[in-house]
């Protein structure tokens, strides 16, 4: 009798570790998808490493290359925090989204990545499509003299922008291990509730 309870027992516990382990697997699956590429809603953000000057070059040329702006102004609802690393993702991210999350638009000379987690606080909602960016949704045409769209110009204009605060941290470079494991955990799951089975 004591037997079967601890079978039953078991058997409930990792029931539960695979329905929580199939959950982490179906988010991983939607953050990376063969090859690295990006399936479901991806945001464009500022690295962590990005100097402050790169920064501020990237988010002058997003704003004058198609970004929606506007929010990011005194009475905005992204103006706050006023840093250059909350305005440059906005900026970003609005580039990114209007130019269909086409390959090359979440670059902006290596200032940017692309990450899976709503950088959305607040009332400053991130847009996740083209559809909710606004704007056009045209494709990004390289101009003259310019082997990257996302490249900053060198004659842009003085900083529009400017503070200095903890840079938003794109935490999804560890979905992919995150995903083995998890699967190796299901796996080991299944394994030891068919022992539990025979034994």
């Amino acid at each position: 009798m004591a037997a079967t309870k601890l079978k039953i027992s078991l058997l409930f516990l990792l029931t539960i570790v695979i329905l929580i382990g199939t959950n982490k697997m179906n988010v991983a699956a939607q953050v990376v998808v063969g090859g690295g590429s990006v399936v479901g809603e991806s945001w464009c953000l500022v690295r962590t490493d990005a100097s402050f000057q790169a920064l501020q070059t990237a988010l002058d040329y997003a704003c004058s290359a198609g970004a929606d702006c506007s929010v990011l102004q005194p009475n905005g609802l992204c103006f706050l925090p006023n840093t250059i690393e909350a305005h440059a993702s906005y900026a970003f991210n609005s580039f990114y989204q209007r130019k269909g999350r086409a390959p090359g638009s979440c670059d902006f000379a290596g200032t940017a990545t692309i990450a899976q987690s709503d950088p959305s606080y607040g009332s400053c909602v991130y847009p996740s499509s083209a559809s909710t960016a606004g704007g056009s949704t045209t494709p990004i045409i390289t101009p003259p003299g310019m082997n990257n769209p996302n490249m900053p110009s060198p004659t842009m204009a003085a900083p529009l922008f400017g503070g200095l605060s903890p840079v938003v941290s794109d935490n999804n470079s560890r979905a992919p291990t995150e995903a083995i494991a998890t699967w190796l955990l299901v796996l080991f799951s299944f394994i030891l509730i068919i022992m539990t089975l025979i034994s």
